[in-house]
């Protein structure tokens, strides 16, 4: 069984940056993708963006715009997901997942941590 915990959220002006963590535990982290949600209040969860497990494929919402990055350091058991140029907008609850493919969908993922609560101010 896979365990996730995801940190690194906070409060951070329009136009800043957060770096989101995603450390696993109880499984084989370097064989698994990792899948990067978000939900906030009046929406539903939606994908952000994935890692392949090898680190190099990454995918993105077009959303994103450039302005998010996908990365892992399977050494350290640990993925993460580089948050800049930061809009109201993108004030969420950020997930990371992990499952057998780089997917665009929750179903493809097996494994969920519990969030990390981003708000960005205006």
């Amino acid at each position: 069984q896979v365990q996730l915990m995801e940190s690194g959220g906070g409060l951070v002006q329009t136009g800043g940056s957060l770096r989101l963590s995603c450390v696993a535990s109880g499984g084989t982290f370097e064989k698994l993708a990792i899948g990067w949600f978000r939900q906030s209040p009046s929406k539903e969860r939606e994908f952000v963006g994935a890692i392949s497990a090898s680190g190099l494929t990454t995918t993105y919402a077009a959303f994103v715009k450039a302005r998010f990055t996908a990365s892992r350091d399977n050494a350290k058991n640990a993925g993460y997901l580089q948050l800049g140029r930061l809009k109201p907008e993108d004030t969420a609850v950020y997930y990371c997942a992990a499952g057998n493919y780089a997917g665009l969908t929750e179903e493809e993922y097996d494994y969920w941590g519990q969030g990390t609560q981003v708000t960005v101010g205006s």
